[in-house]
């Protein structure tokens, strides 16, 4: 009997939500089954039906701020690509719809396939070194001890932090003609040919330049994020794959990649949006020049926009962009939406 009541006072709070058992704790029938609990009136605190719509309440100011700032922008550039949009139509303020004629135009020009064809390039060369980079740099600040870690990561983050007109003019100083430390140096390692040497003077001596700046300030996001997975990583995997006389080539292989593969998938699509879409850079270190032997679609859609003042030209150019970068990156979405199903 006594056991039987102590049965009873462990497992009735489990079975009614009030705690209390019908029929009381020395009762005979303290085994009946608890009577289900009242469902909550509908529209009340606390009912399921308040319980569907709060996540939509709490969403609804973020899915309005995007449409407005986000797809209006988005649908006005869209109906300015299907218009011939110049200096005269803004004076005269008239609309002249064009249909297709700029999407047909920029379609048939072989500039327009240059440019996608050195933004490809561009972004494939910017990603693989700040992967290949930062991930060295995350492993650095994972065997490195406490104070040569903060020390670097102290460093990681003032360049992570600095503006990127600021850090852009500071590349534009080292690489200046007559007084770029670059020119210096070279001349002090007794390389002829380098005095007053212009390193903007061709379109991809530009590119190798920025692709100096673009890979200089998107280290410190890929070591920092990979040295926070890296602690994610159990030391007993790490003395396991020793104890067996692996490699550090192995441990990486076998040990880092497949548990870090998540962050490896998400980090090279972020870079890849990122640097695709990279203006600042390079219009800021010479403007997509020599004549335009620089210039990626943001910059080219700049250069038609804002100089030739063919806007109508321009917003098709963006819109292009857009779709270019997203069927560019249906892979890397299909790749996230099938890990998202195995976890």
């Amino acid at each position: 009997m006594a056991v039987h009541s102590e049965g009873v006072g462990v497992k009735a709070p489990s079975r009614t939500p009030r705690g209390r058992v019908p029929g009381g704790a020395g009762g005979g029938n303290t085994t009946t089954p608890s009577p289900p609990a009242p469902r909550p009136r509908r529209g009340g605190r606390g009912t399921p039906l308040a319980a569907v719509l709060v996540p939509y309440l709490l969403v609804t100011p973020a899915v309005v701020a995007g449409l407005v700032l986000l797809g209006y922008p988005l649908v006005r550039n869209l109906m300015l690509s299907f218009q011939d949009l110049g200096a005269r139509q803004l004076i005269m303020r008239t609309t002249e719809w064009a249909g297709f004629a700029n999407y047909s135009r920029l379609l048939g020009d072989a500039e327009f396939w240059s440019v996608v064809g050195r933004s490809f390039g561009f972004t494939a060369v910017n990603v693989a070194l700040i992967m290949l980079v930062g991930t060295l740099v995350g492993i650095l600040l994972n065997s490195l001890g406490r104070a040569m870690r903060l020390v670097l990561s102290l460093a990681l983050v003032a360049a992570w932090a600095m503006p990127v007109v600021a850090s852009a003019t500071v590349f534009r100083w080292l690489f200046d003609t007559q007084f770029g430390l670059a020119n210096w140096v070279m001349r002090t390692l007794g390389f002829d040919g380098y005095e007053q040497h212009n390193w903007f003077e061709t379109g991809a001596s530009t590119l190798a330049i920025v692709t100096l700046l673009v890979v200089w300030g998107s280290v410190p996001f890929v070591a920092l994020n990979m040295y926070a997975g890296l602690t994610t990583v159990g030391t007993e995997l790490y003395e396991a794959a020793r104890v067996d006389g692996a490699s550090n080539w192995r441990i990486f292989r076998s040990v880092i990649l497949p548990v870090m593969r998540p962050f490896f998938l998400i980090t090279t699509f972020l870079e890849v949006i990122w640097v695709f879409k990279a203006f600042t850079q390079i219009y800021a270190l010479n403007a997509g020049g020599p004549d335009g032997a620089s210039a990626t679609l943001p910059v080219y859609a700049y250069i038609q926009g804002g100089a030739q003042q063919q806007y109508g030209v321009a917003a098709a150019i963006s819109v292009l962009t857009i779709l270019i970068l997203l069927v560019a990156m249906s892979f890397y979405f299909r790749l996230i939406l099938k890990q998202e199903e195995e976890l």
